[in-house]
């Protein structure tokens, strides 16, 4: 609702509560279809209802209705679809890691560590997640407060990405983790946050110059090269991430979600250009010189020449995850084998974090890809949406950016595991094992969550007490924004 000028505010009260008992129907719905799930995976597989149902159903909905509850008090304007979206896909994922726990138990040996069961992890991580964004919703009473700590956020950031390189361990051919005492912990997933918030500061503080000042080349208006300095820079971090870590996904969103803001904020399209010629340049050049990169592009060049003799494989080809990801989805068919009785365990270590996808596929279906997939489109919607009705210019590229980096993780993880790019390793948001990424993206989500109240709020109010900003976008810099 964008229009102005409630003239009772007992209208305003009737649409906050329409909102919000809008919010708790569809959370109530999303956890009817999670027991739903986790009860017709323990008929698949035991032929009876799972014993931990009503702890495990009881125990997810005390978490969303704390979440609820919290967006109700402190929130109260907040769209309505974004915590039930969320809370789906979470509880999705705890039925899938709970099913393929089973399986991978009976697969290998107790002593090998494919064998460990990964959701009462994820479970304590979820309880981290909602309490980090009940946390974050309490403090955080307003998103530009974000603002005050631009560069220091920023240097945390560059610091935690450079952590993994420094400290961490080589896991699973990448070294983007770092080991603090039992916990092994992602720092690229919160660094994606905060770089969000940097850049949302800094292009809101420097759009004139970037949109207005530049020269021509080829027919592109390109940047002075003041101008043009931090893109270099992110390109050159990107490029180090990728180089030393061997993380492709966590480059590949991080240059993107600059490249998309940039372009929101300036209408130039030489933006797009050049950033995706500097990440063709870079992913080319460490694909050739990095021995894991160029094994999962030769992976998806020709997923099927892992079963030729070893001899006649392409060199650096070593792994059948990304074949039998497609006997996933092609023995899925359009509605699924049903949840329980799929063989998409068969992927390995990998099948519990971005390879989750084809346990969807295999098991819902193309019918349930694509609800999933929509869900996913959705939250991106909701986000854009949020971003088109706050009323200041820090807050739309906050949100936009948010609703990119969300776009882009979805994008090259399910991209990865279909086979339209190669892989990179990276956690499905909300629906994979990864505790870090868990976490993180509760965060996103509840800052999205804030910006759609100051909008709903914002709509709510009179036009003559509107706050007067000037445009995203061709501002005039002799006027600087009011806030």
């Amino acid at each position: 609702m964008r229009q102005r000028g409630f003239g009772v505010d007992g209208e305003v009260r009737r649409w906050i509560a329409h909102r919000r008992n809008t919010e708790l129907g569809l959370i109530l719905l999303a956890l009817g279809v999670i027991a739903f799930g986790h009860a017709i995976v323990g008929l698949a597989q035991t032929d009876r209802l799972p014993p931990a149902l009503p702890v495990y159903t009881a125990g997810l909905g005390a978490l969303a209705l704390l979440a609820h509850l919290t967006v109700r008090r402190f929130a109260r304007y907040a769209d309505p679809l974004l915590l039930p979206i969320i809370v789906l896909l979470t509880g999705l994922g705890l039925v899938l890691m709970d099913r393929l726990d089973r399986d991978y138990a009976r697969r290998y040996p107790p002593t090998d560590y494919q064998s460990q069961p990964v959701a009462p992890d994820q479970v304590v991580w979820t309880v981290l997640a909602v309490v980090l964004l009940v946390v974050t919703l309490v403090l955080l009473r307003h998103h530009r407060i974000l603002q005050r700590y631009t560069y220091l956020g920023m240097a945390v950031a560059m610091a935690l990405l450079m952590a993994p390189a420094l400290f961490g361990a080589d896991q699973f051919g990448a070294k983007r983790w770092i080991t603090i005492g039992p916990l092994s912990v992602q720092p690229g997933e919160f660094v994606k946050v905060m770089i969000v918030v940097f850049f949302a500061s800094y292009l809101m503080a420097n759009r004139d110059a970037l949109a207005l000042v530049g020269r021509r080349f080829l027919g592109l208006a390109l940047p002075r090269g003041r101008n043009a300095g931090p893109i270099l820079v992110v390109w050159a971090v990107s490029l180090v991430v990728l180089f030393y870590e061997r993380d492709l996904g966590t480059s590949l969103i991080f240059f993107g979600v600059f490249i998309v803001m940039l372009y929101i904020a300036t209408e130039r399209i030489s933006w797009v250009v050049l950033g995706g010629l500097l990440a063709a340049a870079g992913t080319f050049f460490v694909a050739t010189t990095q021995p894991h990169v160029k094994g999962r592009v030769q992976a998806w060049l020709d997923p099927m020449a892992i079963y030729l003799p070893p001899e006649q494989r392409p060199p650096g080809l070593i792994s059948e995850q990304s074949a039998e990801a497609l006997f996933s989805f092609g023995a899925g068919h359009l509605t699924g084998t049903g949840l329980g009785q799929g063989h998409s365990y068969l992927v390995g270590f990998a099948g519990r974090s971005d390879f989750i996808l084809a346990t969807v596929g295999e098991e819902l279906g193309l019918a349930g890809m694509t609800a999933v997939i929509l869900l996913y489109a959705l939250l991106v919607q909701r986000g854009i949406a949020a971003a088109l009705a706050v009323t200041d210019p820090f807050g739309k590229l906050l949100a936009s950016g948010l609703a990119t980096v969300l776009a882009l993780q979805v994008f090259v993880v399910a991209g990865g595991v279909t086979g339209l790019i190669p892989l990179t390793g990276k956690a499905l948001p909300f629906l994979s094992q990864g505790g870090s990424s868990t976490v993180a993206n509760w965060l996103l989500v509840a800052l999205l969550i804030r910006i759609s109240d100051r909008a709903g709020k914002a709509s709510t109010e009179p036009e003559g007490n509107a706050t007067i900003l000037t445009p995203l976008v061709h501002a005039n810099p002799a006027r600087p924004e009011i806030f």
